[in-house]
């Protein structure tokens, strides 16, 4: 665990990845990184307004969240209502299309964009699916 939470904390390996431990390995290295663990469910995920609306309640997301595609961006980039050195996100029970269909690959950009602006920030973002 000593060598996940280690490994978190580096900014230039964040990303996007199939979850290779148990979650609460992940959830133990997270907490001893000191990072902010948001954990989303997808199983009943069926198309986009669930899929942002579990994002939405996983990351805490304030009033103003919009729930579209470009609120959840700006969510994901701002997170100022939960400061920390280092955020991951775990999308579990997705599957392979995370519950979406046409905008499987609209939410995997998102994704994606969120963890380089936050590396840009110093601060990593990892994003975690299983």
């Amino acid at each position: 665990m000593d060598n996940l939470a280690l490994r978190l904390k580096n900014v230039n390996e964040a990303g996007a990845y199939r979850l290779g431990c148990g979650v609460d390995e992940l959830r133990a290295a997270a907490a001893q990184a000191g990072f902010a663990l948001f954990d989303a469910d997808l199983a009943a995920v069926q198309g986009k307004g669930e899929f942002l609306a579990a994002l939405a309640q996983a990351v805490h997301a304030p009033d103003w969240f919009g729930a579209n595609w470009d609120a959840l961006a700006d969510a994901l980039g701002d997170l100022s209502w939960h400061t920390s050195p280092g955020y991951v996100l775990l999308l579990r029970n997705g599957g392979d299309t995370l519950g979406l269909n046409d905008d499987h690959n609209v939410a995997t950009e998102i994704l994606e964009d969120t963890v380089e602006f936050w590396k840009l920030q110093g601060r990593p973002f990892w994003v975690f699916f299983c």
